[in-house]
Parts: structure tokens; C-alpha cells; sequence
């Protein structure tokens, strides 16, 4: 089992700019809130999560999507570990779906999407490598992810492409988390498809203490979590 540090009772800072194409992270408390803001709109946030305190505990693409239905993310989508436990839940959203099937840019998908010329280009999951080594996560901690802000429709015959997003400067996501949870962000540096408007730009991080506007009550957790793992 492989616990990450707590946070410390101490204040610390709740706001942080995400410059385009690095990576973020933070250990959220029970009940605390995570706001993703698209500062100029259509920037992809690909993201991970995971139990802080047994990291083997992660998001889990296919129990999500089995417990809701759907492939895609908005409000009242709880984020599922591979426990079928919950881990985060979506409170608010202002662009209405999310991707779960895109996943994750890296120099190998890049050179055999876009050609040998993007080997040196840099990708997520060199980012989700770098700020998951601070907490003893390597490659084989690495799951599907979740690309917030990402546009990826699905036709009936089940192809899928990356296509202009439908987000616009200023929208915010807002998760709540449901235990004490690690969280992996990295501000997607792809620039061959249309999923940062082939332009990376800034995002901004806020976290919420437990109860404050944008999350819901503590009864409203409990009846959301018990339903998505029934």
C-alpha cells in the first residue's frame, strides 16, 4: 500500500495557475472542492485521481462509465476507483460533457498519429510521469484518464475523433472530493489536433474548503456516492 503525505492543517495556497503544457497536482481532503477554470477557452486538462492514502485505489474508466451509462462527464458524475468506491464527484459544470475514452497524448501515440517529426514534442504522460514521481507513482500507476474541456464525440458505428472543443473562456468545472484523494493534472500540450485549439494555454486550479459555494451538502455525497456504486 502506498500512502501520499497529508495535507497539513496549515493554510496553504487555494488558487494556482497552470501554465500551458505543465503539469499540477494536490492532496484534496474529504469534502474539499477542486475548481478547473478554462481561462481562454477550448484547453484540454487531462487528469488523474487517486486514494491518498492506498494509491492502488484509482480512477477507474470502466467502472465510471458502466455505474452512469454514458461515456461522458457533467454534473452529478461520480468518478469511480477501480473498487467501485468513490472518489470524486462532479458538482458543477458549465460546458455540459467531458471526455473518458480520449485519453492521454505521449511520443509514442503522437509519432504514430502524426508522424516520426513529433517524437521530441513534449505530451501528458511525460507530465503525469514527472509529477506522479513526487509521490512514488511510475508508469504502471498510470490508468486512463479523464480530458476535461476535450471534445470527443462517438458516431452510432462507435468511431470517435478529437474535434474543435465546446468550451469558451471563463468556464469552470467544479469536483468535490469524496475521501482524501490525489490528484494528477496536466495541462495538455498537444498541438496536431484541434483539442487545444492547436494553441495550449493557461488554466487555473481553486480548491474549496469543505462546504463552501459550488460544493452540496454532505447528505446530498452520500446519496450520490450510494447510487453510483449500487
Amino acid at each position: 500500500m502506498n500512502a501520499v503525505p497529508q495535507p497539513s492543517e496549515e493554510p496553504r495556497p487555494t488558487r494556482a495557475l497552470v501554465p500551458a503544457r505543465a503539469a499540477w497536482s494536490a492532496v484534496l481532503r474529504t469534502g474539499e472542492t477542486l475548481t478547473i477554470t478554462d481561462l481562454h477557452g477550448n484547453q484540454a486538462v487531462d487528469f488523474l485521481v487517486y486514494d491518498a492514502r492506498d494509491t492502488a485505489v484509482r480512477y477507474s474508466a470502466p467502472d465510471t462509465i458502466h455505474a452512469q451509462g454514458g461515456i461522458f462527464l457533467t454534473t452529478g458524475s461520480v468518478l469511480l476507483s477501480n473498487e467501485h468506491t468513490p472518489l470524486m464527484t462532479v458538482v458543477g459544470d458549465q460546458v455540459g460533457r467531458h471526455d473518458t475514452v480520449g485519453g492521454a497524448c505521449s511520443k509514442e501515440s503522437n509519432t504514430l498519429r502524426y508522424g516520426h517529426h513529433t517524437w521530441s514534442q513534449h505530451a501528458c504522460v511525460d507530465n503525469f510521469l514527472a509529477e506522479g514521481a513526487r509521490y512514488g507513482l511510475g508508469k504502471r500507476d498510470l490508468v486512463s484518464n479523464i480530458n476535461w474541456y476535450m471534445n470527443v464525440p462517438v458516431e452510432k458505428d462507435g468511431t470517435l475523433g478529437i474535434v474543435d472543443g465546446i468550451s469558451a473562456p471563463g468556464l469552470t468545472l467544479t469536483l468535490r472530493a469524496e475521501r482524501e484523494v490525489l490528484v494528477l493534472v496536466s495541462n495538455c500540450p498537444q498541438i496536431n489536433n484541434p483539442c487545444n485549439g492547436f494553441e495550449p494555454t493557461a488554466v487555473e486550479m481553486t480548491i474549496g474548503a469543505a462546504g463552501t459555494p459550488g460544493s452540496v451538502d454532505s447528505t446530498d455525497t452520500a446519496a450520490t456516492a450510494a447510487e453510483a456504486v449500487a
